[in-house]
């Protein structure tokens, strides 16, 4: 099998309703079409892309909660999807209550990092779903990615909250991941009529 070098990317906004999951979903799901083996993960406790891309999450399925909080095997929580070049690790509703659980955590911040280490190689890309908030579980994303996509509504108070994220980057880049860089920004449900 060819080892891959592989590009982490995050989708993210603090922001609910942006079209976040929505974009994360189709990104990872052109770039499988194109034949380039992609892995993604839903970062989200709503789980939205895990049921985006048909998985069925129920109490006995692994989810990227196992990783963060149960020291699961990330190649375990892997499933695959109906499309061929895409695998997916699904989010739970456990997930909401990761943010707690990873305070007491030795290297909290670092986690997903971590755990990435062991599907480097396998995906050309690694496409993350952030939660809609700046917590530990984005923390934990922006120090484990090379790069971010911020999807942004066309409207004006989304503005004001592209700042707040652009703050949290700057903390991480010094803090966490000097290399974190932003991928660009995405305008979503724009509307010519408006």
């Amino acid at each position: 099998m060819k080892a891959f070098n592989t590009k982490i990317i995050a989708v993210s906004n603090q922001k609910g309703g942006v079209g976040k999951t929505t974009s994360a979903v189709n990104i990872a799901a052109f770039l499988a079409i194109t034949e380039t083996p992609t892995l993604l993960i839903d970062m989200d406790p709503q789980g939205n892309a895990s049921t985006g891309v048909g998985i069925d999450v129920s109490p006995k399925t692994k989810t990227i909660y196992d990783v963060l909080i149960n020291n699961k095997n990330i190649n375990s929580c892997i499933k695959k999807t109906e499309i061929k070049y895409l695998d997916i690790i699904p989010s739970s509703s456990n997930l909401a209550g990761a943010e707690i659980e990873l305070v007491s955590m030795f290297t909290r911040e670092s986690v997903l990092k971590e755990a990435l280490k062991k599907v480097r190689g396998k995906y050309k890309y690694i496409i993350i779903d952030s939660p809609p908030s700046l917590g530990l579980l984005t923390v934990n994303v922006f120090t484990a990615v090379h790069s971010l996509i911020i999807p942004i509504q066309c409207e004006y108070y989304a503005l004001e909250g592209l700042s707040q994220l652009l703050n949290t980057v700057r903390l991480i880049q010094n803090n966490l991941n000097k290399k974190l860089e932003i991928e660009g920004i995405l305008i979503t449900m724009y509307d010519s009529r408006l």
